[in-house]
């Protein structure tokens, strides 16, 4: 059996250890626990409700290739019950399986059993409550036996019926409690970064609307307990990403109505039917509708509770805002320095005050899904909550820090600090409320170190941060370059998405499309979506279609970001002289260039020409080379290609346009880099 390159460099799937849910006392009484399943002095655990783990005695043990975790989760949240094999099949490899797939199935199995230290006869591991955990063969399939309480999505159904129950019966405290119990055990999307088949898929989109039930029933109950204020950062957030959900909609205009602010309320119901107009052409509900009016009408039946205070006190010990993103990317290749920072902003004897981890990288490296993956292995060690904010807009003009901080204080319940409040006086509410408090903030594309110093939590909290340029801060303890991938994980991630059959059957093609992307996620992310939508097309087809320009690959989805775009918004940031020297240098040579040669180009002594080509290193859009004690600055292939369809600013007029042809190599340089090699 020829399995290509799966496994190659694809050990990305980690998470966090421990038990997956505490004790929550009500009052006089226990509503549920659950914890880890002891075995006769061992343990296993499967997580579904994030990044797929298996975990034994609290060791991590699983599997690293792609396709055997595929088989595992499935077997996993289809535990004790038999799975056939045309069902595997048919979650491996669709309606295209391989002559061969009964035969690779069994090998993945094997493969399986041998990881676990299981074997056809065993009875695996012992477990406490009088069921073994084992996978077995069955007439026709496999069956992986496993107890109730190992797997979190188990948990979470549980504690997700007993809360609506306590809602029902008008228990408010209690079904908000549970349902909070519940809602921790998600870490970010089902299966994480496994690529669901149709099997895995239709169990993700379960779980996904029970999650959204959830949340639901634990939004209806915090509104009857009168923490209408407190909600409304959050709903904010929830309605941002889901404008067409008219329950969230509805439970945001109602917060805003109880919470005084009537005018606002009826701008979101006008956004909400905006939102449901054009993305689906429908008008809002009935039930949105008689909202709208109860509001016009001040009716008083919408008023809180007579016993609700309108505010939740702000402690560690209920639950805080999580604004963090779902982990939807893969990671690959960057698993040693996600444990960097996962080591660095959990040790527990690092100094007292609030430290900063960097991620930056050139436009399309993923140093965003970095900062979210790495923002998900420390969650649990900021038991205050997290805040996520993205500095820069589309049109690469920077959001106004007052303004992430007045989003700030509002999801941490602390609206009434923002009346009449200036930037210093919220920023020192921040800071104080911050203080001596474990809580993480993520900023997505910072630009300038002023952003860090206004947002910066105060002592014992922590921020992750990713940027698109080079910065230095005082309080950063941790910098980590997302540099464009290696060939191999490049290999990786496409036989993670396209199967190794269909890699195998274009060798030639895959390697020119390994450097088509440059090594950039993005890029790659990109063409494996195409050619996931296209499964007739062979790799050439693709390389065809975009004639070596990446532009000509369409973004993985209608939201996707696209990589002409990313690396415009790092262009538009630039001063005119740096955006000449960038569209020069990206026109003139496939190799590099020197200081004398960008000198010659752009009719500049030296001096000035070394300060541009250092700025543009500066920004992550050249790279460089110490060559003999010479540097040379080269420029990616997709940024050259990108380069030609960038326009400079209006002060840009009195440096030269580059040239036509667009592959002009400087004499200088040549000779510089022929000498420097054989010297």
């Amino acid at each position: 059996m020829n399995r290509g390159w799966e496994g190659v460099g694809c050990t990305h799937l980690r998470s966090r250890q421990g038990p997956i849910a505490t004790a929550v006392a009500t009052g006089c009484e226990s509503v549920f626990v659950t914890g880890w399943i002891q075995q006769g002095g061992a343990c296993m655990h499967v997580k579904v409700l994030g990044e797929f783990e298996v975990l034994r005695s609290g060791v991590r043990v699983t599997p690293a290739a792609p396709k055997l975790r595929r088989v595992f989760a499935l077997l996993a949240v289809e535990a004790n019950r038999a799975v056939h094999t045309d069902q595997l099949i048919e979650e491996l490899w669709d309606d295209r399986p391989p002559l061969s797939a009964v035969t690779t199935l069994q090998t993945y199995i094997y493969q399986l059993r041998k990881h676990l230290n299981w074997s056809e006869a065993a009875t695996g591991d012992a477990c406490g409550t009088g069921v073994k955990v084992t996978l077995r063969t069955t007439p026709g399939g496999y069956m992986l036996t496993l107890p109730d309480d190992a797997l979190d999505a188990v948990e979470f159904e549980k504690l997700a019926a007993l809360g609506r129950e306590q809602l029902m019966a008008g228990n408010f405290e209690r079904a908000s409690l549970v349902l909070r119990q519940a809602l921790d055990l998600w870490t970010s999307r089902a299966f994480g970064a496994v690529s669901p088949g149709p099997l895995l898929h239709a169990h993700m989109v379960r779980l996904e609307e029970l999650r959204k039930l959830a949340l639901g029933h634990r939004l209806e109950a915090d509104l009857q307990l009168g923490r209408h204020i407190d909600l409304i950062g959050e709903l904010t957030t929830l309605v941002a990403q889901q404008p067409t959900h008219e329950g969230f909609q509805a439970k945001l205009m109602l917060g805003l109505y109880r919470a005084g602010r009537r005018a606002e309320a009826l701008q979101a119901y006008q956004r909400a039917r905006t939102a449901l107009a054009a993305e689906l052409g429908l008008e809002p509900s009935a039930e949105l509708r008689r909202l709208h009016q109860a509001m016009l009408t001040a009716d008083p039946s919408l008023d809180a509770p007579a016993d609700a205070t309108g505010t939740l006190v702000v402690t560690a010990t209920h639950q805080q805002p999580n604004q963090l993103p779902l982990e939807t990317d893969h990671l690959l290749g960057r698993e040693d320095a996600l444990e960097a920072v996962r080591r660095t902003l959990t040790d527990t004897g690092r100094r007292p005050t609030s430290v900063v981890a960097l991620a930056v990288g050139p436009p399309g490296s993923g140093k965003s899904v970095f900062a979210v993956h790495a923002a998900h292995r420390v969650r649990e060690a900021f038991p205050d909550g997290v805040l996520f904010a993205r500095l820069q807009r589309d049109d690469a003009s920077l959001v106004p820090t007052d303004e992430v901080l007045a989003d700030f204080l509002r999801a941490l319940g602390l609206s009434r600090a923002l009346r009449g409040a200036s930037a210093q006086e919220m920023q020192a509410a921040f800071r104080t409320w911050t203080a001596q408090r474990r809580l993480l903030v993520v900023l997505d594309d910072v630009v300038e170190t002023h952003q860090l110093d206004a947002l910066l939590p105060g002592t014992g909290s922590a921020m992750i941060a990713s940027s698109r340029r080079l910065l230095s801060h005082p309080a950063m303890v941790i910098t980590t370059r997302t540099a464009p991938l290696a060939d191999e994980i490049c290999r990786c991630l496409l036989s993670d998405v396209l199967g190794d059959d269909r890699l195998q059957a274009d060798l030639a093609g895959l390697g020119e499309l390994v450097k088509l992307s440059g090594g950039l996620p993005l890029a790659l992310r990109a063409a494996a979506s195409l050619l996931q939508r296209r499964p007739h097309w062979p790799i050439g087809k693709l390389l065809n279609l975009a004639d070596g320009d990446v532009r000509r690959i369409p973004p993985a989805g209608r939201d996707a970001p696209r990589l002409a775009d990313s690396v415009g918004r790092s262009f538009r940031l630039l001063s005119g002289a740096q955006q000449a020297a960038f569209r020069l240098v990206a026109a003139s040579t496939e190799s590099g260039v020197s200081v004398a040669g960008a000198a010659a180009l752009l009719g500049v002594d030296e001096s000035e020409a070394e300060l541009l080509l250092e700025d543009l290193v500066e920004f992550q859009l050249a790279e460089a080379e110490d060559i003999g004690g010479m540097f040379l600055y080269s420029i990616r292939g997709p940024f050259r290609t990108v380069a030609s369809s960038l326009t400079n600013r209006p002060e840009d007029a009195a440096y030269p346009a580059p040239p036509d042809d667009g592959a002009r190599v400087l004499p200088t340089f040549e000779l510089a880099r022929t000498a420097a090699r054989s010297a």
